[in-house]
């Protein structure tokens, strides 16, 4: 993966998994490419687990060949087109814009945009933020006990280091809080 929305420190880790794939697991690129052309899933999440339970790829090393079979399907490189997708609702954009203005105040932060959610990160992802039915959930890379209004991750399919969420529900409950939140989990990262 190349996308210009990646940190340094990610592109040097999606060019360190494409060089270990063979190694690892006994097949080249062209040939887990192979492999996947023959899914009889449609969707990503669902080719996603189905390598998984058919021949033990996990997420990361299964999307690098997924983007490699169905490119024009995970284009990864798109990211206005992938933050256009995902924060189609107006009520939720809206909320998007708020989070991503106080992110991208910080220096050396970077927006990265994936297909269910938007991560913001410097060295390492500090937040990211997706739409739910009334809002967002906002995920951050600090303890959930810092404030009551925090709760530790449920199922994300975000960075594991993003240990607090807090659903956001209104333009208001983007308050002085949640930038201190955000500028403590960037000074982490």
């Amino acid at each position: 993966m190349t996308a210009p929305n990646v940190t340094p420190r990610q592109q040097q880790y999606f060019a360190s998994m494409a060089a270990s794939l063979a190694r690892d697991t006994g097949k080249t690129l062209d040939e887990w490419v192979a492999i996947a052309r023959t899914c009889p899933e449609a969707g990503h999440r669902a080719r996603l687990k189905w390598f998984k339970a058919t021949h033990g790829l996990l997420q990361n090393r299964a999307s690098q060949v997924l983007d490699a079979a169905f490119p024009s399907e995970l284009d990864w490189t798109d990211a206005q087109g992938l933050i256009d997708a995902l924060w189609n609702d107006p009520a939720a954009r809206v909320l998007y814009e708020a989070v991503d203005a106080v992110a991208m105040a910080r220096p050396g932060a970077i927006r990265t945009a994936r297909k269910g959610y938007t991560a913001w990160s410097r060295t390492f992802q500090f937040a990211a933020l997706r739409p739910v039915k009334g809002g967002v959930i906002l995920g951050l890379a600090i303890a959930p006990d810092v404030d009551a209004r925090l709760e530790g991750p449920r199922s994300e399919s975000w960075s594991e280091r993003l240990k607090a969420r807090t659903p956001l529900g209104s333009v208001g409950d983007i308050d002085d809080a949640v930038a201190a939140w955000l500028r403590a989990a960037w000074e982490k990262a």
